[in-house]
C-alpha cells in the first residue's frame, strides 16, 4: 500500500473517530461515571440490592465504553507510527503487521459506529426477548428452541447476563414459547432489529420419510420498562392464574403452585413467569413483562399514527430471515440481503453481522 494512500486512509479513520467521539460525548460519559462512582462508594449502597445492581452495572458499562473509545483512538494514532517504521526499515513483516492492524482497526471502528446509530427513545435499555413457535408443528417448536439458544449464546459471548422468565415446552421436542431478559445497556436497541418471523428450511429430523420441512418462529423484542414510563395497570383488569411449573416432557420443576399467568383483559395479552420459587416474585416479574408489552403496544400505536400522517407505513415486513439447511447451507436476511454460508455458526450465536447490517438498514429507512 502506497504511503500517500495510507496517509489519506489514516486521516479518514481519524475523522470518523472524531465523529464517533462527538456522538458518544465522552466528556458527559466521564461526568456520569464520576457520579456513579460516588453512588457506588456509598456505605448504604447494598441496602437496596436491585438498585445497587443497576448502579454497578451501569458504571461498569460506561467505563467499558470510555475505555473502548480511548483504546481505539490510541490504536488509530499508533497506526501512523507503525507504517512509518515499515517504510523506514523496508521490512515486509512490519508492513504486514501494520496492514493487519489497519484492517482490525477498520472493523472495530465499524462496530463502534453502529453503536452510535442506536439513538432511539428506548435503545439504551435492557431487552426482553419473546420467542414462540409458529407454523410447522414439532419442527417449529425445535426451531424456536434453536433460536432461544442462539440469542443466549450471543449474550454469553458478549458477557451479558440473561435471565429466563418462562419456557413452555412442547410435547415431542422443542418449546412452544420462551421469555427471557438480556440485562445489558443498549441490549434493546441492538436486538430490536431481530424482531419478526424467522423461517427454517431443512430435512425434518422428525419425519420418518426424510422430507423437507419449512417451519416458522416469531421473535419479539421489548424494552424493559422503567419507573418513568407511567404504564398503569388496573388490578381489576387482570386475571391471575397460578399453576405448577413444568420442565421438558411435563416434568414438574417444583411441587407448589408458584408459576403465575397474567391475562390483561382489555388487550388479551397473556404473560407467564415460572423461574422463581415464590408466587409473589413470579407475579412481580410477570407484571414487568406485561408492562413492557403494553409499552411496546403504545409505542406501535404512536408509530402507526405518525406513519399515517406521513401517508405511508413501515416498509419492513414481518418475515425477516431465512435459515436454509437443505438443499444448500445459507442464512439470509430478507431486508438487508446480508447472508452467510455457515448456519451452524449462526445458531451458535454468531449474529453480529446480521445485527450490524440491520441497524444500518433501519437507519437508512428512517431518512
Amino acid at each position: 500500500m502506497a504511503v500517500v494512500d495510507v496517509s489519506e486512509e489514516l486521516k479518514s479513520l481519524s475523522s470518523t473517530m472524531e465523529s464517533i467521539e462527538a456522538v458518544l460525548d465522552l466528556e458527559k460519559l466521564r461526568a456520569d461515571i464520576a457520579v456513579l462512582e460516588e453512588q457506588a462508594a456509598a456505605p448504604s449502597l447494598w441496602d437496596n440490592p436491585d438498585e445497587a445492581q443497576k448502579i454497578t452495572s451501569k458504571l461498569s458499562h460506561l467505563q467499558a465504553e470510555v475505555r473502548k473509545a480511548e483504546a481505539l483512538r490510541g490504536r488509530i494514532d499508533d497506526l501512523g507510527v507503525l507504517f512509518e517504521m515499515a517504510e523506514e526499515e523496508d521490512d515486509p513483516d512490519t508492513r504486514a503487521e501494520a496492514e493487519s492492524e489497519l484492517a482490525a482497526v477498520k472493523k472495530a471502528l465499524d462496530e463502534m459506529e453502529v453503536r452510535t446509530l442506536l439513538s432511539g427513545e428506548y435503545d439504551s435499555r435492557e431487552a426482553l426477548v419473546n420467542i414462540r413457535a409458529e407454523a410447522g408443528g414439532v419442527d417449529a417448536a425445535d426451531f424456536a428452541e434453536k433460536l432461544q439458544r442462539m440469542y443466549l449464546r450471543w449474550a454469553e459471548q458478549r458477557g451479558y447476563k440473561t435471565e429466563i422468565y418462562e419456557t413452555s415446552y412442547a410435547e415431542e421436542a422443542g418449546i412452544k414459547s420462551t421469555t427471557f431478559a438480556v440485562q445489558a445497556p443498549y441490549a434493546y436497541g441492538t436486538l430490536s432489529v431481530e424482531q419478526g418471523t424467522h423461517r427454517l428450511v431443512r430435512i425434518s429430523p422428525f419425519d420418518n420419510q426424510g422430507r423437507r420441512q419449512t417451519s416458522f418462529a416469531g421473535v419479539e423484542i421489548l424494552p424493559v420498562v422503567e419507573q418513568t414510563d407511567h404504564i398503569e395497570i388496573d388490578e381489576s383488569e387482570l386475571r391471575v392464574d397460578v399453576y405448577r411449573s413444568s420442565g421438558p416432557g411435563g416434568q414438574g420443576v417444583n411441587t407448589t403452585d408458584s408459576a403465575v399467568r397474567l391475562t390483561h383483559l382489555p388487550t388479551g395479552i397473556v404473560v407467564s413467569c415460572q423461574n422463581e420459587r415464590s408466587q409473589i416474585q413470579n407475579k412481580a416479574t410477570a407484571m414487568n413483562v406485561l408492562q413492557a408489552k403494553l409499552l411496546e403496544r403504545q409505542r406501535q400505536e404512536e408509530r402507526a399514527k405518525m406513519d399515517a400522517l406521513k401517508d405511508g407505513g413501515s416498509s419492513w415486513g414481518n418475515q425477516m430471515r431465512s435459515y436454509v439447511l437443505h438443499p444448500y447451507q445459507m442464512v439470509k436476511d430478507l431486508r438487508t440481503e446480508f447472508e452467510v454460508g455457515n448456519p451452524e455458526a449462526v445458531f451458535n450465536g454468531e449474529i453480529d453481522g446480521f445485527i450490524e447490517a440491520g441497524i444500518r438498514w433501519r437507519k437508512q429507512q428512517e431518512k
